[in-house]
């Protein structure tokens, strides 16, 4: 990848709910310094002069005109930057032609990406062309999976410390989260829906654990779809709706690292509902439940207002185990997962990519062997995260 860009990042999207709290995060903690270089990007010069105006970004702070329907506008911005920061999606629909431009270039990229079927197509179409270009595509920036992936990552690192070699099985379990999913979470599910009732090979990749590690197959792995009493955690669990990207994304970590999980490694995802006759009641009006699929939840471009995300929060508990060995971490986030929380990831991950010293090559990456332990400093210090060893 070549230095000579006009920026370090541009946020693209930037006049959408969520690319709007990225840029006011950037905002105060850069402002407009040479430190660091960000523009902001979207359709509309007027709506992102308002959002910058309105966030109280530096008048200085460039606008960049780019529309996913203008391929020769993407590739101006692509070659404009060090990283491109993205939260137009649903990905499938808006960000194909992003992804090429980037490989093609060299250009790193960030985004939120929680469509596997998208993500394995960009795999198969722009891995090898990132390789070669030097271009750093880390999809899944946000609290899928960026909480999970490094979570796993974190314990193992400690598994290994600890025991010598790493845990065959994690669990892992969210005891805590308030806070709403995003309107681009929702509208990324239906569109993935969509897309699969046109074409089964998308339904097949939905199917199996390991869709983003091309080749490889691994052990059963549990469904994560119904209630069940957990007796490692002496809890009810009941279904968690990001699981079936944040496993793919820890199994392709494993994948992209030569296995040091091991080939025949267990994960799984759920939400803790508590013990007794009350902890099965709540876990079974979970899986009842189809809160992603309705349409009273936000659109994309909306989301909860300031308060609602500062009050918002989250709690996680890993849970290693081989034989008769055990180790437990916990990540945890000070602010909503999907909008207040997230911002904070991305960004931290693009910066992450321009100014610390990783020695992560081309290609098409996760969070953990991309970014790693330089992205979980980031996170503790910056972004509200917490990660422990229990």
């Amino acid at each position: 990848m070549t230095t000579d860009k006009t920026y370090d990042i541009v946020i693209y999207g930037a006049s959408g709910f969520t690319g709007r709290l990225v840029a006011e995060y950037l905002a105060q903690k850069y402002g407009d310094t040479a430190d660091l270089r960000w523009a902001m990007a979207g359709r509309s010069a007027e709506k992102l002069a308002a959002v910058r105006d309105e966030i109280g970004a530096p008048a200085s702070i460039p606008l960049v005109i780019a529309d996913a329907s203008d391929p020769e506008s993407i590739a101006t911005m692509v070659a404009s930057t060090k990283v491109v920061l993205t939260t137009v999606g649903p990905y499938q629909l808006y960000g194909s032609d992003l992804v090429a431009a980037c490989a093609k270039a060299g250009t790193d990229y960030v985004d939120l990406c929680g469509e596997p079927p998208w993500m394995r197509q960009m795999i198969d179409l722009h891995e090898e062309t990132a390789k070669q270009s030097g271009a750093r595509i880390v999809f899944s920036c946000g609290f899928d999976s960026i909480p999970f992936d490094l979570g796993v990552h974190f314990l193992q690192t400690a598994a290994i410390e600890k025991f010598g070699a790493p845990m065959n099985r994690i669990r892992g379990r969210v005891r805590k989260m308030q806070g709403t999913f995003s309107g681009g979470t929702a509208a990324s599910l239906k569109a993935t829906m969509a897309a699969a009732a046109k074409d089964p090979s998308i339904l097949k990749l939905l199917r199996d654990p390991f869709s983003l590690a091309p080749g490889h197959e691994g052990p059963e792995q549990p469904r994560g779809t119904k209630p069940l009493y957990d007796d490692v955690i002496d809890s009810w669990c009941a279904p968690f709706i990001m699981a079936p990207i944040n496993t793919r994304n820890v199994h392709r970590t494993n994948f992209l690292s030569d296995y040091p999980y091991g080939k025949s490694f267990v994960y799984d995802e759920m939400m803790v509902t508590g013990p007794g006759e009350k902890g099965e009641a709540i876990a079974n009006a979970i899986a009842n439940t189809d809160s992603m699929g309705k349409d009273g939840g936000p659109k994309p471009g909306e989301g909860p207002s300031k308060e609602e995300r500062e009050a918002g929060f989250y709690d996680v508990l890993f849970v290693g185990t081989d034989g008769d060995k055990r180790i437990e971490a916990v990540v945890t986030g000070d602010k909503d997962p999907g909008y207040g929380s997230t911002s904070k990831m991305i960004a931290e991950s693009a910066i992450c990519l321009v100014k610390d010293p990783i020695n992560t090559g081309g290609g098409i990456w996760t969070s953990a062997p991309a970014l790693g332990d330089k992205l979980i400093k980031r996170l503790i210090k910056n972004a509200g995260l917490t990660f422990d060893i229990v």
